[in-house]
């Protein structure tokens, strides 16, 4: 049964494998694609309640005992990582059947879209480091794919850009790993903890914090924080909705996940490290904040929102506590569904009118009330009005940072609610009510089935957050692995 964590590892990569030789039989593709995601989605979610009665899982692949071989891990941290991002695909897949078009499903979109979630659900379940590096790339490969599918000039354009940065981000990753090597002589992460808590006893090593902050250029610049943000808006911009969705819920989150595990796992001994990341965190905030509010796109206003979003969990990791920790957990599982349903809903709305120009769209809730109140209800959580997702998430969040006395952040974080709150509300008031306007592509547009795929998002929103009691026991248990690193290393080492 412990296998069952290589699984939604192991689904996607063979679906992907299998529509390669699909690709011109559309209706094949998504029928496999369609029992593929379903499957990941019951996989991720057993492997929750194996690791719920049970433990930490591990797995070593080729039978080579840790710390030699490549080994798999399962906390709850990454279990419930795995699982929302098994929904968020299944739901981005729906959505794509009705929106990407044949002349991108012919060019292998389906194969390419699992292989991303190879590399996603790779990067939270691995428990090595240079494989940590490995699952970065196939998932950096596939969007890069996916980002230039279409061919359109602003899509080749930002490609550009966005595989420029990250190829430089993946060879300071190397040199991050080889200096960590150098230092510690093993890759296994649960051994890296060891042998650093070891080196550390007298005291943290300089070499270890010019590694501590090496990792988070490297994980900063892949999960967008201040100032690393600046390729960001460009290239998620150019792609349709289904990617932009997945993109903008998954791939900045495993950014957030990596940082949020080498910190807690490995470089928890230095408080410098995590003073710069709070301040880091605190900026993104701020940052993020400015752009959502001065922008008239629709796609921007989003887009700089997942900066606000990177800040606030970033900052509930930084404060290092049990409240802190929890809020950040919760808070990173929200927004993972939330921004996948708004980035949809946004995709909605320009099916419609055929801009994301603000300015030139009004008055769509007279034709499309649900359109409209679906947005109005994700718009709520996003801000963290009560009882919403995001409400516990940011109280926890808030909380821990007054119990950690970092009252400016604390206070930063709250204002970031209402300007969040303020930047959403303007594509409400502004596009859904006022004067009704006719648009030329709105007669194409697919409205009814295109809503289906953001309304489950929404709703699996509003139950996370009305029954938050009954979820948070799975939270604590991912908080209290990410606060007692011995959790993760007794588990992989069998100590």
């Amino acid at each position: 049964m412990t296998n069952l964590i290589i699984l939604p590892i192991l689904i996607p990569l063979f679906t992907g494998a299998i529509l390669i030789f699909l690709n011109k039989r559309i209706i094949a593709q998504r029928v496999v694609a369609t029992i593929s995601s379903i499957c990941s989605v019951i996989a991720a979610w057993l492997v929750i309640q194996k690791v719920r009665t049970e433990g930490v899982q591990s797995l070593n692949v080729s039978s080579w005992d840790a710390p030699f071989g490549i080994t798999l891990v399962s906390d709850m941290f990454s279990a419930l990582l795995v699982f929302t991002t098994s929904i968020v695909a299944f739901v981005c897949l729906l959505y794509s059947f009705k929106s990407i078009g044949q002349e991108h499903e012919k060019y292998y979109y389906y194969a390419v879209y699992n292989f991303l979630i190879v590399g996603v659900n790779g990067a939270f379940t691995t428990g090595d480091i240079f494989n940590l590096f490995v699952f970065f790339e196939v998932m950096l490969m596939s969007s890069y794919v996916l980002l230039v599918l279409g061919g359109t000039k602003i899509q080749l354009r930002e490609s550009i850009k966005y595989l420029l940065v990250n190829v430089i981000s993946s060879a300071l990753f190397v040199i991050a790993v080889a200096y960590l090597y150098s230092v510690v002589g093993t890759l296994n992460m649960a051994h890296i903890s060891s042998r650093i808590h070891e080196i550390s006893i007298n005291g943290m090593p300089g070499i270890l914090t010019v590694i501590a902050v090496m990792f988070l250029i490297v994980f900063g610049l892949k999960g967008a924080i201040f100032p690393l943000y600046f390729w960001m808006p460009g290239s998620y911009y150019a792609p349709p909705a289904p990617v932009l969705a997945l993109f903008g819920a998954l791939l900045t989150k495993v950014g957030v996940y990596s940082i949020t595990r080498t910190y807690t796992l490995f470089f928890y001994h230095d408080m410098e490290t995590f003073g710069l990341l709070s301040i880091l965190a605190i900026l993104s905030i701020i940052f993020g904040v400015i752009g959502a509010i001065a922008y008239w796109d629709i796609k921007n206003i989003i887009i700089y929102n997942i900066i606000v979003a990177v800040g606030v969990i970033l900052y509930g990791v930084s404060i290092l506590n049990t409240t802190s920790i929890t809020g950040a957990v919760y808070y990173l599982i929200h927004d993972m569904l939330i921004k996948a349903a708004l980035f949809l809903l946004v995709g909605v709305v320009i099916s419609i009118t055929g801009t994301s120009n603000l300015k030139n769209i009004s008055g769509l809730i007279n034709r499309y009330p649900g359109l409209g109140w679906t947005f109005f209800i994700a718009a709520l959580a996003l801000a963290g009005i009560p009882p919403l997702s995001g409400f516990v998430g940011k109280l926890l969040i808030v909380q821990g940072g007054f119990e950690g006395e970092s009252l400016i952040g604390a206070f930063i974080v709250l204002m970031s609610s209402l300007l969040v709150l303020f930047s959403v509300m303007k594509i409400f008031i502004n596009g859904f009510w006022g004067k009704d306007r006719t648009y030329r592509e709105e007669e194409e547009a697919p409205v009814k089935r295109l809503l289906i795929a953001p309304v489950i998002l929404v709703v699996i929103s509003a139950l996370y957050g009305i029954g938050s009691e009954s979820i948070l026991p799975y939270i604590s248990q991912a908080a209290d692995t990410l606060l007692d690193p011995d959790i993760y290393i007794n588990a992989v080492l069998k100590e």
